[in-house]
Formats: C-alpha cells, sequence, structure tokens
C-alpha cells in the first residue's frame, strides 16, 4: 500500500465503503447522513479525494458510479497507526500505547490478545529502547 494519509471525514467513507461494497455516491451520503450533516456534494467531494489517493475504486455503472475499497481496512489502520508511532520518542510509545488501552473499551478476547502479544514481544524486549529523536526534540537525550 502506498503512503497515504486520509482525514477523519474521509476515514468516516471508507468505514462505510469496507462495510458495504460495492456502493454508490448517494447510498454512503445516506448512511453517513444519520451520523453527519453532510450534504451530498460533501460526500461527492471526499469520495473524489479517496479515488484520487488510491484508496476507493469506481465502477461505472449506467449513469452511477460504483465504490469500492483499494485497500483493506487492516492495511489503514496499520498504516495510521504507524504514522502515529512515528510522531513520539521511540522511548515514549509504550506510554501511548498503555494510554490507548486505558481509553479503549476491549473484549476479554481482545485482552487476551494483548496478554500474548506482551509475552512473546517480551521475549526479545531491551531493557531500555533507545531514543531516535533529534537533540531537542524529547526530554531524554
Amino acid at each position: 500500500m502506498k503512503d497515504t494519509q486520509i482525514s477523519p471525514s474521509e476515514w468516516e467513507v471508507m468505514r462505510v465503503v469496507w462495510t458495504t461494497h460495492p456502493i454508490t455516491s448517494k447510498e454512503i451520503s445516506r448512511i453517513l447522513n444519520e451520523k453527519k450533516d453532510w450534504k451530498l456534494a460533501t460526500t461527492k467531494t471526499l469520495i473524489g479525494r479517496l479515488v484520487k489517493k488510491g484508496m476507493l475504486t469506481t465502477a461505472q455503472n449506467g449513469r452511477q458510479y460504483d465504490y469500492s475499497p483499494a485497500v483493506t481496512e487492516d492495511e489503514s489502520l496499520k498504516e495510521a497507526s504507524g504514522h502515529l508511532l512515528n510522531q513520539v520518542c521511540t522511548r515514549k510509545v509504550g506510554e501511548l500505547i498503555e494510554m490507548m488501552i486505558e481509553s479503549s473499551t476491549l473484549s476479554i478476547g481482545d485482552l487476551e490478545s494483548l496478554e500474548n502479544i506482551i509475552q512473546m514481544k517480551k521475549e526479545n524486549a531491551p531493557e531500555v529502547v533507545a531514543c531516535g529523536c533529534i537533540p531537542g526534540q524529547c526530554t531524554c537525550s
């Protein structure tokens, strides 16, 4: 997947398309109208941006277009989390993950999966994570 950051509004559109595809702009707009007070033109603008970014594919169906995801939700989540982790000092990543866990509602299955990942990571974890920041970007150097 190419490196593509999308806005929160574009995420809203993608979540609909990941759930239901192929789908028309009118159907996307109708679904999002329950949560957002967007006009059809707003939805079409967001769809156009996502097509341009390579996130959606189009297929003409008569006089309308059907949209489908060009990338999976998992690929997009992995990329978005990577962008977030790259914005903080490597020594703060654990703290960031702790904050995310504390502020999230997680199922027993989610927690068991996290426990398994933590156990595997412990096998090769360093005593201290090295800071890779430019001097002046963090307080650990």
